[in-house]
């Protein structure tokens, strides 16, 4: 049972990589592209704790912690950049 949650989990994390990597090819705005970047590293950040469960080693979570905070602090920074410049 647990082994076909993961399963499903991973498809749809794989659909989330096909849509955003869409959004970021065809997006008429540069916005656009800013949302599927930042998208993409938060299903990177699910892959990882993915892993981290299905190999059972829970060092990979504080990985994803730290790459969800740098992810945070760099869509803050491109957002005040494109509001207004740094």
């Amino acid at each position: 049972m647990a082994e076909g949650i993961v399963q499903v989990a991973a498809v749809l994390i794989l659909g989330a990589i096909l849509l955003a990597v869409t959004r970021l090819v065809l997006g008429p705005t540069l916005i656009d592209r800013v949302v599927a970047i930042d998208v993409l590293t938060i299903v990177s950040i699910s892959l990882i704790v993915l892993y981290a469960h299905v190999s059972g080693r829970f060092v990979y979570l504080d990985v994803a912690l730290v790459y969800g905070l740098l992810s945070f602090l760099a869509v803050l920074a491109i957002a005040r950049f494109l509001e207004k410049g740094l």
